[in-house]
């Protein structure tokens, strides 16, 4: 028996959405096969290499050993251990650090006066390596928790304070005239027009804040520290373990792509509106 005209259509709709659901998760793999071609390229170049004693397993360990050193230490406690606290201190360092960037970068982008007062000051500051102010902020905070948040805060600061600054400075000056013939007061331009204009560039400040964030996380626990993934490195370099410093670094390495990742799927989401070159 026939179906309906409406129910042919209807199964004609569901095959279609399921083939497009199907195209777009047969998508995401491919991309994430494409990706995880180089690395398991080197890995498996490595443990050849390794095997055969071309390289020292003592000087460059193994990936089958740096495994091992995982499963060992996820066991015992101490890499999670190390890991939450490590996570924390990024975390907050980072919420201080971008958030500070954010408002100040709206501020100096949106009022000139913010802008011939601070900015001069900032762009000095930004110039300075983190690594000569680090012994400041032990004298100034100790060896204590404070130092180590304040130091990843203020690289977290000034990627996102200059994208921000910037997102502001391009956006289209007519959309500014349009505002002010619809009457809005500065808080409405900087919450429906600058924000959406300079999201761009805002959300690339985020990525770069969120990788330079870890990078000072590493420079604050190697410098001074007893707990976190930084302090595991160290204390394994000490005693020649250079499996457990591996785990070490790729811990770094997987925790600073996940959060980027992260980032590049708000993206997505919130620039759609993009008709940008995909290359």
């Amino acid at each position: 028996m026939a179906l309906p005209l409406a129910a042919r259509k209807n199964t004609a709709v569901q095959q279609r959405g399921d083939r497009a659901v199907g195209f777009r998760f047969g998508g995401k793999w491919r991309l994430f096969l494409r990706g995880a071609l180089l690395p398991a390229g080197i890995l498996i170049l490595w443990q050849i290499l390794s095997g055969t004693g071309a390289i020292s397993q003592q000087m460059f360990s193994s990936p089958w050993l740096i495994i091992k050193q995982y499963i060992q230490l996820t066991g015992s406690g101490e890499l999670p251990h190390h890991l939450r606290i490590s996570v924390v201190r990024a975390s907050l360092g980072f919420l201080l650090g971008a958030s500070s960037g954010l408002i100040l970068g709206m501020l100096v982008g949106m009022y000139r006066s913010f802008e011939e007062v601070l900015n001069p000051t900032v762009q000095m500051i930004r110039t300075i390596p983190l690594l000569a102010i680090t012994p400041l902020f032990i004298m100034w905070f100790g060896f204590g928790e404070l130092s180590k948040i304040l130091l990843i805060s203020m690289g977290a600061f000034f990627p996102l304070y200059v994208n921000t600054f910037l997102g502001v400075r391009n956006v289209d000056a007519k959309l500014f005239d349009v505002s002010r013939v619809m009457e809005f007061s500065r808080f409405s331009q900087m919450l429906k027009l600058v924000i959406p204009a300079a999201l761009p560039n805002i959300l690339l400040g985020i990525r770069l804040s969120l990788s330079i964030a870890w990078l000072c996380l590493v420079v604050a626990e190697l410098l001074g520290a007893d707990t976190g993934v930084g302090y595991m490195i160290q204390d394994a370099r000490s005693f020649m373990q250079t499996d457990v410093v591996f785990v070490g670094i790729t811990i770094f390495a997987i925790v600073g792509k996940l959060s980027d990742s992260l980032v590049r799927i708000l993206e997505n989401q919130l620039l759609r509106w993009q008709d940008s070159y995909k290359g």
